[in-house]
């Protein structure tokens, strides 16, 4: 796929990144060697390749889902300047 100068401009404009001509002119051949090198992968055959999520298969660990306050309420709020009933307390700041 060739990519001309007003594309490479485009791409430029919309990463908000700033080039010269220079750099135009040379991006022009990089981004179009990168997009033919995409363009090879699509001819490999992948037809008896298994859809994969990771390289090595682990099961993942699994728990319970349980809903709890951890049971340190008094923990949590033992170093507060001010507490109400296992709260911070806290100055009001709207009127």
């Amino acid at each position: 796929m060739r990519v001309d100068e007003t594309t490479v401009r485009r791409i430029a404009r919309l990463a908000r990144i700033k080039i010269s001509d220079e750099d135009a002119k040379s991006l022009e051949g990089e981004l179009s060697g990168i997009l033919d090198w995409a363009e090879e992968l699509n001819g490999a055959d992948t037809t008896t390749v298994e859809p994969m999520t990771r390289v090595v298969p682990i099961e993942l660990k699994k728990r319970v889902d349980e809903i709890t306050d951890g049971n340190i309420a008094d923990d949590i709020v033992k170093n507060a300047p001010m507490v109400e009933d296992h709260y911070f307390v806290v100055p009001k700041v709207v009127e």
